[in-house]
């Protein structure tokens, strides 16, 4: 077994045939047809059906697939840390990040991080952990910030909190409900919303229960913050969001705070990393800054009493 095996298995498996995967690697399809086969006959298992229009990873496939992603992703780190140690700053730093990450953290770190790494690409994914735990997990992520969403059960990755968080209610500019002062003031009204959840409307339904009010009516689901903000500035939609969309200075002419009497708290925003594999200088730097954003960040407010609301 070599290198080029978990390569090779890899690009058929995200190209979903030995076709394309040839054309990526450059390699001729006889030679990487030969090299799969005998593969599978050293490991003694298939690791894809053939099927009419490509190959789907059999079990022991995706076992293999997992294993050589992770493999490929801590080959690419050793490589970028030793050009980095040797001042090159080469490489690449993959981060996801919610949006409250985004809103909060990034403005500050970007400039910085971009002086110290200029020649750096990094790749910046919006989203939130659910979608991202697979990609923490074989490496090809290098950390993730966000709200909690489940990542604290699983033992391969290490969870760090960096602060605890708080919502507001955002409506756009001139709306006949920006005076509001509660939630009953809006009850009635269609709501936008940036669920990580299957159910979305239990997360900002909790709130309305809570004060013996009805649930709200969830017009639009989004994670998308650009969806969101297109919905808020061009309809009378209400959001239930992370309190950093308040200071964003994009935003600020366009939308507004409901200032309403209720505590709406959210969860702690958290790093999510692989517990056994250390960041590159440069992912390390990146998530020192992040760190050093939070102390900068306004007080949340009234967050003393924990609630199992999930994240948003």
């Amino acid at each position: 077994m070599k290198l080029h095996h978990f390569e090779e298995v890899v690009a058929i498996a995200e190209r979903g045939s030995v076709r394309a995967a040839s054309r990526h690697l450059r390699v001729a399809q006889p030679a990487l047809t030969r090299s799969l086969a005998l593969l599978e006959r050293e490991l003694g298992a298939p690791l894809f059906e053939r099927r009419a229009r490509g190959v789907v990873a059999t079990p022991f496939g995706q076992a293999f697939i997992t294993r050589a992603r992770s493999i490929l992703s801590e080959i690419r780190r050793t490589r970028e840390e030793m050009e980095q140690l040797r001042g090159a700053g080469a490489g690449t730093v993959t981060v996801g990040l919610s949006i409250a990450a985004h809103l909060a953290l990034l403005p500050s770190s970007l400039r910085p991080f971009r002086q110290r790494y200029p020649n750096i690409k990094l790749h910046i994914i919006e989203g939130f952990y659910p979608t991202l735990e697979t990609r923490l997990r074989d490496g090809s992520v290098d950390f993730y910030i966000g709200p909690e969403g489940g990542a604290q059960s699983v033992p391969e990755l290490s969870l760090e909190v960096l602060f605890q968080n708080r919502r507001v209610v955002l409506c756009r500019t001139g709306h006949p409900l920006a005076g509001a002062t509660s939630l009953r003031d809006l009850v009635g009204q269609d709501w936008v919303t940036t669920s990580i959840t299957a159910d979305d409307s239990a997360e900002i339904n909790a709130f309305f229960a809570r004060h013996d009010l009805p649930a709200p009516h969830l017009a639009v689901r989004s994670q998308s913050a650009l969806t969101l903000l297109t919905c808020l500035a061009n309809t009378d939609l209400l959001a239930m969001v992370p309190g950093q969309w308040q200071d964003f200075e994009m935003t600020g002419q366009a939308l507004t705070t409901i200032k309403i009497a209720e505590t709406l708290t959210a969860p702690a925003l958290v790093v999510v990393r692989r517990a056994d594999l250390p960041l590159t200088p440069a992912a390390l730097h990146l998530l020192d800054l992040m760190r050093r954003a939070t102390s900068r960040l306004e007080p949340p407010g009234r967050l003393s009493r924990p609630t199992g609301d999930a994240a948003i």
